[in-house]
């Protein structure tokens, strides 16, 4: 009886385990396609964890959210911070500190509507 519930727990780790690796990489890829998209520097190549809990997606079951941070720069020469939530296996939320846009109205978001 024992050795069966310890066999449990440890495939229950195992599994808990593998499915955190894979939400960390999530977590990474839309790190880096958000710095790319910005035309930021998505630094260290990494996430770190900050939180898990329990929260409902959208169709109202209940799923792990783990929430991560990372950084980013935008002169090269600073540390910005950013946030990045996943639901699940579903990226729930990004975010980046706001930074100022580099090149004025004749750079890159020149027909920005918020820039004119």
């Amino acid at each position: 009886m024992w050795q069966t519930l310890a066999l449990l727990l440890v495939v229950a780790a195992a599994l808990f385990w593998v499915d955190s690796l894979r939400a960390r990489e999530r977590a990474v890829a839309a790190g880096r396609a958000a710095c790319e998209r910005y035309g930021v520097q998505f630094l260290d190549e990494t996430v770190a964890f900050v939180r898990l809990r329990l929260a409902r997606n959208a169709a109202g079951r209940l799923r792990l959210r783990r929430n991560y941070s990372f950084e980013f720069s935008d002169t090269g020469n600073n540390r910005r911070p950013g946030s990045i939530a996943v639901l699940g296996a579903e990226l729930d939320d990004l975010q980046m500190e706001p930074y100022p846009i580099r090149g004025g109205l004749n750079g890159p978001d020149a027909g920005h509507p918020r820039l004119q």
